[in-house]
């Protein structure tokens, strides 16, 4: 990846979040949660962009919901990103969720009960040297 794609992903991500906590929160109150971009992946030629979030909702119900009006909203987000950003063509966006800190969070939990089932075997081992 050049570092153009990476600068320009970067300033995408900064000015996506900017649009999603201003411009589309006041625009779509109906939209819950806390929702933090994590990652901006642009294509080469710039026309279209993936585009991760994160979304802390209080159930699922939430963040599916959140996760639709973002999906809907894409077209309001680019035309917002269009009057901050100096492109000749701003992509289209394509919002993703992050699934990666739950995927992150649910492997610590694996770990944890691994370690748990360890130590608890270690437990019967010492009990039954006695």
């Amino acid at each position: 990846m050049s570092r153009r794609t990476d600068r320009v992903d970067g300033e995408l991500q900064r000015e996506i979040a900017a649009i999603l906590s201003g411009e589309l929160k006041n625009r779509r109150p109906d939209l819950k949660g806390m929702i933090s971009v994590t990652e901006v992946d642009a294509s080469p030629d710039f026309k279209t962009a993936k585009v991760y979030v994160s979304i802390y909702a209080v159930d699922e119900a939430g963040r599916k919901a959140a996760l639709a009006i973002l999906k809907e909203s894409a077209g309001l987000v680019r035309h917002e990103l269009a009057k901050v950003m100096r492109m000749r063509t701003v992509p289209a966006l394509t919002f993703l969720e992050d699934t990666s800190m739950a995927y992150g969070s649910h492997m610590d939990e694996l770990f944890a009960s691994l370690h748990k089932s360890d130590k608890d075997e270690d437990a019967d081992r010492g009990d039954d040297q006695n």
